[in-house]
């Protein structure tokens, strides 16, 4: 939690939209090698990690323009959102991630079940921090890897399961 309310007033709160694409029982996520260290959910350098694709919003975008651009530029896919699935917001208390990363320092994730308008995949365009591919991985496996933020992955097939939007909570993460 802060210690210093000040230090509240300058920080940013970014939105970040975030695509569960599934496909024939698989899912698309995009796949990392951390380069960050420890300040970054702390796994060591070189630590294979996961996160859905999607990414920040821009100014004067709406959340669906968000997560349609950031999934053809990151994956190569055009989708079609279908739905809200969960809102999730995270605060970073490591002071070296906070000071290099201020703009990602709080986020609150708007999750979308999206479907794929083709299947036909574009170049990349622009990949993510540490970033390597995006991969279709078994839906049922989703929960025993390294997805972050971590209540996604493990939440996902309960968020798929249910008609309503849920919201996941808020976090501080080290």
């Amino acid at each position: 939690m802060l210690n210093n309310m000040e230090e509240g007033l300058t920080m940013g709160i970014r939105n970040s939209a975030k695509a569960v694409i599934i496909d024939k029982g698989q899912v698309l996520v995009n796949k990392h090698i951390n380069t960050l260290g420890e300040m970054y959910y702390g796994l060591p350098d070189g630590a294979e990690y996961y996160d859905l694709p999607g990414g920040g919003q821009h100014q004067y975008e709406t959340l669906e323009q968000a997560v349609t651009r950031e999934c053809l530029e990151e994956t190569g896919y055009t989708v079609k959102v279908e739905r809200l699935l969960a809102v999730y917001e995270e605060i970073s208390l490591n002071k070296d991630f906070r000071s290099y990363y201020e703009q990602y320092a709080h986020i609150v994730y708007f999750v979308f079940l999206c479907s794929l308008k083709d299947t036909e995949r574009q170049p990349y365009t622009e990949l993510d921090i540490d970033m390597v591919e995006a991969q279709w991985v078994d839906i049922n496996k989703i929960s025993e890897m390294p997805v972050y933020p971590r209540i996604i992955g493990s939440s996902l097939i309960s968020l798929l399961e249910s008609e309503n939007p849920q919201f996941l909570g808020s976090d501080y993460a080290d």
